[in-house]
């Protein structure tokens, strides 16, 4: 990556939604590079653990966010990001399962190459042994699949760990709440015709339980939504 980057660092901002992940959170933010600690808004999602006071004593920017929801969460730290005149928001999830150092891979592309939005994906990188369930896995293949039949958009993973610039990303007028909220950016991006790429990131297994597809109800429940918001915005506008 070009460090002669057009975008200052203090412009970058990186939201963590985190529901109880205290054992976790303090880990992600102190592996996040390039940016101060207070650029970091992890946004608490009803959290009844340490997790804020470990984000805090982390360095991190925190908000809380009463209604629960992945989608919820990401328009209250983008809402942050943007008034302290973020230009880049990167987004990634608190649960150490990304590697944060990789952030400078993610947003490379932006930087060097004036995309608008890059995905990092864990289908095009290293992904350690149990990091995703069978759900996760057969869940991505169909819904990119669908990306590319319905929108012509070619991805191979709708993980969270993403960058997009905030101009981009405000022409996108995201929506969704809970589970639809990675695809609908996506599809959204097809639509209003951004740049966008993907770049390889890594996985590792989560610290911790996960809330969605660590249970039936929530693997089931984050399918319909996804599979539903493909053709909601198809044919919806």
């Amino acid at each position: 990556m070009n460090l002669n980057m057009k975008v200052e660092h203090q412009h970058i901002f990186v939201v963590i939604p985190a529901f109880n992940e205290e054992q976790s959170i303090g880990k992600v933010i102190a592996e996040i590079p390039l940016i101060d600690k207070k650029n970091v808004i992890v946004v608490s999602n009803n959290s009844t653990d340490a997790t804020e006071k470990v984000a805090l004593e982390a360095g991190a920017t925190v908000l809380s966010e009463q209604r629960k929801g992945y989608g919820w969460a990401c328009l209250k730290g983008i809402d942050h990001a943007i008034e302290e005149s973020a230009e880049i928001i990167v987004f990634m999830d608190g649960d150490y399962s990304d590697f944060p150092e990789q952030m400078t891979n993610v947003i490379a592309p932006i930087l060097d190459k004036n995309m608008d939005l890059v995905i990092g994906s864990r289908a095009l990188g290293q992904k350690e042994k149990g990091s995703m369930t069978f759900p996760q896995v057969f869940g991505n293949w169909l819904s990119t699949h669908l990306l590319k039949i319905f929108y012509r958009a070619h991805f191979t993973d709708l993980g969270p760990f993403r960058a997009i610039k905030t101009h981009a990303l405000q022409k996108l007028q995201m929506s969704d709440k809970t589970y639809g909220w990675t695809i609908e950016m996506q599809i959204k991006a097809a639509q209003h015709q951004l740049h966008f790429c993907e770049v390889p990131v890594d996985y590792k297994q989560r610290i911790g339980t996960s809330k969605v597809s660590g249970t039936i109800k929530g693997a089931v429940l984050a399918g319909i939504k996804i599979i539903f918001a493909v053709f909601k915005y198809k044919f919806v506008r």
